[in-house]
């Protein structure tokens, strides 16, 4: 098989793998916005939350250090200890949860009925401000995030993979991380499927996103329904955040991969859980590949702006996404 033909199936198969880790993070968007109708734009900035948690956990760290230490004079930053990463990652679960419960207490409570637009400005107030109390927690500075994943290039692949080509092909580079993630998110989309279709609590969140009002008449409790959606969608920033933050380090820019998310649920559609699979992974392998192949001919850095393009031409032709539920109003 031609060399350059094996390059493209590498590259395809890395954007695949690119594209699983947008996924997980568009999958919060689909969560909330499925249950509750609110277009969260925090749900990046809750998968830097969750890993900036979990990295100060597992180090000791003690929280508002820099802040405690300025006020009182002390120069106070770990507790002298290191916590597992599975008793970590169980603990800082409960902060997530303890965050849904305190979203739905103080700020969605208050706003039952009002206009999709008034929940989206009340969801970018709440990324800057947990933006501002992540770093007030656990500082600004770039983390090392090590739950004990694989990383690194898989040899197994590599050498089970060099016999297609001639002597110019090695293998195919796949990241062993990658390769893990694509199994999580599997297991994670099967997981929330299963309870968006076939549970009491699942079906409580679909009725709660067609009618709030509604919903309240036939007993369905508003406010554990959204605080479960928020715990579900604080999970799986925490799984994104562990991926992302394990691939590329915990800092700040970590709330960016938001952006990145946006063209996959124009693609897969804001109510689907399947298509935010399917369509970070068309966005993934596209980006990968258009950069492969066309991005020499036009200078390079093609995939800063081929997902948003996609994107856009989604919106003219299906703008509900290729499996969302299309809208059709009677007048």
């Amino acid at each position: 098989m031609p060399t350059e033909i094996l390059y493209g199936v590498e590259v395809a198969l890395n954007g695949l793998m690119a594209g699983v880790l947008y996924a997980l993070v568009a999958l919060g968007f689909v969560l909330i916005f499925k249950a509750s109708g609110i277009f969260n734009y925090s749900q990046g900035v809750m998968a830097l939350f969750a890993a900036l948690t979990l990295v100060g956990i597992m180090e000791g760290q003690v929280p508002f250090a820099h802040l405690i230490n300025a006020i009182f004079g002390t120069k106070i930053h770990h507790f002298g200890w290191e916590v597992p990463a599975l008793l970590a990652i169980a603990l800082t679960t409960i902060v997530m949860v303890v965050f849904a419960w305190l979203v739905q207490r103080f700020i969605f409570r208050h706003l039952v009925g009002q206009e999709p637009i008034i929940l989206f400005m009340a969801t970018i107030g709440l990324a800057y401000f947990l933006e501002g109390v992540g770093d007030l927690m656990w500082g600004s500075d770039i983390k090392t995030l090590d739950v004990g994943l694989p990383q690194g290039a898989s040899f197994w692949i590599e050498e089970n993979t060099a016999f297609l080509g001639g002597e110019d092909f090695y293998g195919f580079f796949i990241d062993k991380l990658d390769v893990v993630a694509a199994v999580v998110a599997a297991v994670l989309v099967a997981g929330l499927v299963i309870f968006s279709q076939y549970t009491k609590q699942g079906r409580a969140m679909r009725a709660v996103a067609d009618d709030h009002q509604a919903a309240l008449s036939v007993g369905i409790s508003l406010s554990f329904i959204w605080v479960l959606v928020w715990s579900l969608a604080g999970f799986v920033a925490l799984v994104a955040g562990i991926m992302w933050g394990a691939k590329s380090g915990v800092q700040f820019s970590l709330s960016l991969i938001a952006l990145k998310a946006l063209p996959v649920l124009m693609l897969g559609g804001f109510t689907s859980i399947p298509g935010a699979i399917v369509g970070g992974l068309i966005i993934g392998v596209g980006e990968k590949l258009f950069e492969f192949l066309i991005g020499p001919m036009v200078g390079g850095a093609t995939e800063n702006w081929f997902a948003y393009v996609l994107a856009l031409i989604f919106l003219v032709f299906r703008p509900q996404g290729l499996f969302g539920e299309k809208i059709i109003e009677r007048v």
